[in-house]
């Protein structure tokens, strides 16, 4: 008598991979049913790659890069969906005594952050501080690790990199630290407040309300030194470093009559080229952010966030998305992929977007009933970090 047929799952396995890898996520959770084998092997990170590709938020960039290697790519879809769905735990994690503040171009406490693996950093008057992130990933531990000071006057923005965290502050002066040890260094730039610094391969560059933009060199017996100072006509409220480091972005108020998106080289100073034609007057550029570097996002007070993709044209961007309640944009995050978040001005109102879809994907109000813009928000793939006036709201999507 013949042998029974060996059932599938006995062939080898890179043969049960290459049948999988045409199945969807709904079809792989299924076949994880039927056996424990099946149920190891359909859960395998090469079978979700490509899924993972597709959702939101999910670690994967445009490129293919994965920015969060240590979660199992089978787990960030299934947070996928709690992003897509706005299915999530909201919690307060700290509160702190705002001052009263009347619109983006007053001197008042506008906090900043920024997230590093196990730890959110954070603005709050003229200190930065590094809170821990609790295991679970909700929280904070409750009194900072670290606190790193030096200016006379509140932290306007900052940035980490190579673990140094550099600061512009309302005294006019930017101030470098070493994260791990008690270096720092401070030296003025300005004239008036930094509103926005950036730093990438030891050169840093700020902008200021005194309507420059500038390259300071941070090399070997060069520490602060002024490499361009850009006269910019207009005040920065926003600025970034080409990933290529090679030219920067300022974005501006749009007082006058040029654009308030304009790219600088980095080398030189010159100015490169003007995004858009179109802008209207006071609309200006309160958050920019590089993807790529040809793929730039931008946000500010016209109410739009504008996707420019400087191969194809530096007129008009190939997309926009406009704030359903016609609210100034403070910030924008994206994911590298498909997925931007928004902060906007009025009763903390923080928007996902789709690009692929024309209209808000989700929307979460986090200041109701008083009415606070949102100054910063960053998000990892399983949780969003919202700096209000008064408070920082956590939006924890692990949860079902």
């Amino acid at each position: 008598a013949a042998s029974p047929p060996s059932p599938l799952w006995a062939l080898p396995e890179e043969l049960l991979l290459l049948i999988c890898s045409y199945l969807d996520a709904q079809a792989l959770g299924r076949l994880a049913q039927v056996c424990r084998r099946l149920r190891f092997l359909s859960s395998r990170d090469v079978l979700w790659r490509r899924i993972a590709r597709g959702c939101l938020n999910s670690g994967f960039t445009q490129l293919g890069t994965d920015l969060a290697a240590g979660i199992p790519v089978k787990e960030r879809v299934k947070v996928s969906q709690n992003w897509r769905h706005g299915r999530c735990r909201r919690e307060t994690v700290l509160k702190w005594k705002c001052k009263q503040v009347a619109s983006f171009s007053s001197s008042f406490l506008m906090p900043w952050m920024e997230l590093d693996g196990e730890y959110l950093y954070l603005s709050q008057a003229e200190n930065i501080q590094a809170y821990h992130l609790c295991a679970e990933g909700t929280g904070l531990q409750r009194h900072p690790q670290a606190i790193f000071s030096g200016h006379q006057e509140d932290v306007c923005r900052f940035v980490l990199a190579n673990s140094h965290i550099v600061s512009g502050g309302g005294d006019g002066s930017i101030v470098l630290h070493k994260i791990h040890g008690s270096y720092s260094v401070k030296f003025s730039a300005h004239e008036q407040e930094v509103n926005c610094v950036d730093f990438q391969g030891g050169l840093i560059v700020s902008g200021s309300r005194d309507r420059t933009a500038k390259v300071w060199s941070l090399s070997a017996g060069r520490v602060g030194q002024c490499l361009h100072t850009v006269q910019t006509e207009d005040r920065v409220w926003s600025i970034a470093i080409s990933p290529l480091l090679s030219s920067f972005v300022t974005g501006t108020a749009c007082c006058g009559h040029t654009s308030p998106l304009r790219i600088w080289d980095l080398e030189s100073g010159q100015l490169l080229t003007c995004l858009g034609t179109d802008f209207h007057r006071g609309a200006g550029v309160l958050d920019v952010f590089y993807e790529t570097p040809s793929l730039l996002l931008s946000c500010g007070y016209d109410t739009y966030i504008r996707y420019w993709d400087i191969r194809t044209s530096t007129r008009k961007c190939v997309q926009e998305w406009e704030e359903p309640h016609d609210s100034a944009l403070y910030c924008i995050r994206s994911d590298k992929n498909h997925m931007i978040a928004s902060g906007s001005s009025y009763y903390g109102v923080v928007r996902l977007w789709d690009k692929r879809q024309t209209r808000c994907l989700q929307s979460f109000h986090l200041s109701s009933p008083t009415s606070s813009p949102v100054y910063c928000l960053r998000f990892s793939t399983t949780h969003l970090y919202a700096a209000l006036a008064s408070a920082l709201h956590v939006l924890d999507f692990t949860a079902s």
